[in-house]
């Protein structure tokens, strides 16, 4: 057994080294989540720029403070796409919101770049984010179940999934309903 310790580790020590690597991946292109949007042709991007107090809400959604100058999207009518990235632990999440008539319609992961918390990408807890809205404290209207072993995936995922909703309120003149959740 002995001669064969030094092989089973290695052994073990490769099987293990690809675990964290197993969570990160591109799961849909940006351009593939908005083409599948939209039922006739995909329109043109277009730039929200923010103002300060834009910024300042935006920071407040996000906990964090918002650098960005402009944000893209796109709309045909009452409807928006946006593909937003957020932090994970320590790197950026890219999701892609599809929003229609003032309610989430699709929620995907994109791109997920954390070794830890991808669970977030599967149907099973995007879904839980359809048919969502804002309420006027800008929280979601309806709850979003968290998932063990990846808190900081799932409140990227639900901040991202407020911000779209705002943007979209802003872009499309939509008020944000009155009751609470």
């Amino acid at each position: 057994m002995n001669k064969y310790l030094p092989l089973f580790i290695f052994a073990l020590t490769m099987a293990f080294s690809h675990v964290s690597l197993a969570a990160k991946g591109v799961y849909q292109t940006p351009a593939a989540f908005i083409s599948g949007s939209f039922v006739d042709a995909t329109p043109q991007a277009k730039v929200l720029w923010l103002t300060k107090e834009d910024k300042a809400v935006v920071a407040k959604i996000l906990q964090h403070k918002f650098n960005r100058m402009r944000i893209r999207y796109w709309q045909v009518d009452n409807e928006t796409v946006w593909i937003l990235n957020e932090i994970g632990k320590e790197k950026p999440i890219t999701i892609g919101v599809h929003i229609k008539n003032n309610h989430i319609n699709h929620f995907k992961v994109l791109t997920f770049r954390e070794s830890r918390g991808d669970e977030v990408r599967h149907e099973f807890f995007s879904k839980q984010f359809i048919n969502a809205t804002l309420n006027k404290e800008n929280r979601l209207s309806q709850n979003v179940d968290g998932i063990t072993g990846a808190t900081l995936s799932v409140r990227a995922t639900t901040k991202v999934a407020r911000l779209a909703l705002w943007l979209n309120a802003k872009v499309t003149n939509i008020p944000v309903p009155l009751e609470d959740a």
